[in-house]
């Protein structure tokens, strides 16, 4: 079973009912499940180089957030959160049926997993954070606001790499190829082109972040980093501009004293294609 399985799951809102999407890989009766989720504005077919490494030993599970890919869009803007989100990944876990779950989260997706680490009786054993922290660099921020929900169309799915290639070269060196696969899962139909597979109002929250928010919120992560007690591995793109090295440094001597991984010519996130990359996650995930 190495090609993935399109999945839903209900989850509840402050309007009514969501579906959200999910990519499934591997024996879905494997009782090692690995949850691996996206960045802010991307999909879960981003997993596929790492679902497909690591599908013969687990049940690997990559969700569309709610708003991107496959999901549902949500008819409250606001809703858009990493509170919401966690409640739909307890409902997705719950429906997995999974007791023990290892998960890694890139960039959003790490802050997510973080939430679901911090619960009480969460079942997550194993964390990988991928080029996040509680921690955001304002200059990362000011950044993803330049292009997030604003409309997009190109004529072609190599028009549309062109375009997300440009404002996405924190990702470091990819082939031709590896950027093509990672680009047309963030493509949807529209008209005679394409435009990004995401609900462009998860942009509404993002800008309302004020310092003052943005500070309450990091004092908020880093309480909920410090009373993780399960193995965590920390990677960072040596160039990024989200994850400062005082922050992933802070990160190996607090809480639970993250093992730090770098990644060097890779900013922000590493996206798991390289065999490097695939080689830290896997090797981790193998030692439990």
């Amino acid at each position: 079973m190495t090609e993935a399985r399109l999945r839903h799951v209900q989850c509840l809102d402050a309007k009514g009912l969501h579906r959200m999407a999910y990519w499934e890989w591997g024996d879905p009766a494997n009782r090692r499940v690995l949850v691996c989720v996206h960045g802010l504005s991307r999909q879960g077919r981003d997993f596929d180089t790492l679902a497909r490494a690591l599908c013969g030993e687990y049940r690997v599970v990559c969700p569309d957030v709610v708003g991107r890919g496959r999901s549902d869009w949500l008819r409250e803007p606001m809703g858009y959160g990493i509170p919401s989100y966690v409640a739909d990944m307890v409902t997705l876990l719950a429906r997995l049926d999974a007791e023990v779950v290892d998960w890694v989260g890139t960039s959003m997706g790490g802050l997510i997993g973080l939430g679901v680490a911090a619960l009480q009786n969460s079942p997550l054993r194993r964390l990988v954070l991928n080029d996040v922290g509680p921690t955001i660099e304002p200059v990362s921020l000011a950044r993803i606001g330049t292009y997030l929900g604003q409309p997009a169309h190109w004529a072609s799915v190599e028009d549309a790499a062109d375009a997300l290639w440009a404002i996405s070269k924190g990702f470091g060196p990819h082939s031709r190829e590896q950027w093509l696969a990672l680009t047309q899962p963030q493509l949807v139909p529209d008209g005679a082109g394409f435009k990004p597979h995401y609900d462009p109002a998860i942009a509404v929250p993002f800008r309302l972040i004020t310092p003052e928010l943005a500070k309450a919120g990091e004092g908020a992560l880093w309480h909920a980093y410090d009373s993780l007690r399960l193995p965590v591995l920390l990677l960072r793109g040596a160039e990024s501009d989200l994850l400062s090295p005082a922050t992933a440094k802070a990160m190996t001597e607090r809480g639970p004293k993250a093992t730090l991984v770098e990644f060097a010519d890779v900013g922000h996130a590493p996206t798991l294609v390289q065999p490097d990359q695939v080689q830290a996650v896997s090797g981790f995930l193998r030692a439990a």
